[in-house]
């Protein structure tokens, strides 16, 4: 098993839909049993590559292989190897998870025991083994459908894992169930898994190494840790009540601060040591006259990665997300 090439490389790979760049020679290097994190806002460009390395949509240039096969002359050897759960989940409503997963596995020529005997293998796995035999899949909620296509991109049991926002709309609860069984996978099968999401926290959380899209483009990639490092141990945060008091405070700070940034009406500095820098700061502030709302210091985020990255905040929350999404 150990020696079962799991990885993934994309070398240059562009994809144009006419006059629009999807994505601009992108590079990345995925290795054998990692998590994997693709950071990025909607549109960046996340799915359109998740599908290259699928082999469901042809890159206009580059090249990538996944599990040594290349995608672009191996696509049936490729599509042996990896399983696929895309953003949009395409579940037939009218049948019931057991009948899918079945399917599922005779497509994949188990025998019907086979087929059945695994369906009822990954409906415990997936946390939905109690659900109703008579239950149609068109009345489960949001969280359920979820963990269900996660269970048909595992019926064949994939060396290579590709999960596009797996947990896009779904409740705190559904979502820690998610991340959880990532974590399994990975951990307990060696599993490589490729993970797109919009989500700072689940990509800290999970992934092993990250990169950051944004238009197309890698802008950052590395370690979480090593993300967070890279532009200073912490954030001195200054509040203004409006957006120009914000834009003359940068002013003022960027001859003192190497790493400053402004976001709406907030001021971020990066500093090593933010204790004793802070007293400065504040003085120079107020001999402005510039009335500050509030001053905070915290650990650098992925999010202030991406705004260091690409000059915006991507902070997207998903508990509010979740709570606008109705259940299907």
């Amino acid at each position: 098993m150990t020696n079962i090439d799991r990885s993934i490389t994309v070398t240059k790979i562009t994809r144009t839909f006419g006059d629009y760049t999807a994505l601009n020679g992108v590079s990345l290097r995925v290795e054998s049993g990692s998590i994997f994190g693709f950071l990025g806002p909607n549109g960046a460009g996340k799915s359109t590559l998740i599908k290259i390395l699928a082999t469901i949509l042809a890159s206009t240039g580059g090249s990538a292989t996944v599990g040594g096969l290349d995608v672009a002359t191996k696509s049936t050897e490729v599509r042996q190897r990896i399983g696929v759960a895309l953003q949009d989940v395409g579940l037939d409503p009218v049948m019931r998870a057991r009948e899918l997963l079945v399917l599922q596995g005779r497509l994949y020529r188990l025998s019907t025991k086979e087929a059945k005997l695994r369906s009822e293998e990954l409906l415990k796995t997936v946390g939905l083994a109690d659900v109703d035999a008579k239950r149609k899949v068109g009345d489960f909620s949001g969280g359920m459908k979820r963990r269900l296509d996660l269970a048909l991109a595992l019926v064949h049991k994939p060396d290579i894992l590709f999960l596009d926002e797996p947990t896009t709309g779904l409740d705190p609860v559904s979502r820690v169930q998610i991340w959880e069984e990532v974590r399994r996978l990975n951990r307990e099968l060696g599993m490589t898994i490729f993970l797109t999401t919009q989500y700072l926290e689940e990509a800290d959380r999970l992934a092993d190494h990250v990169a950051i899209i944004n238009d197309g483009m890698i802008v950052a990639e590395g370690t979480p840790t090593e993300l967070k490092a890279s532009i200073g141990q912490e954030v001195v945060t200054f509040a203004f009540s409006t957006p120009d008091m914000a834009a003359k405070a940068l002013v003022l700070l960027q001859p003192l601060v190497t790493k400053v940034k402004t976001s709406g009406h907030e001021v971020l500095c990066y500093l090593n040591q933010a204790a004793q820098n802070l007293p400065q700061l504040l003085r120079v502030l107020d001999a402005a006259k510039l009335t500050i709302t509030n001053v905070t210091i915290a650990q650098p985020t992925l999010d202030d990665v991406f705004l260091q990255a690409t000059g915006a905040r991507l902070n997207i929350d998903p508990t509010k997300e979740a709570r606008s999404t109705k259940k299907s």
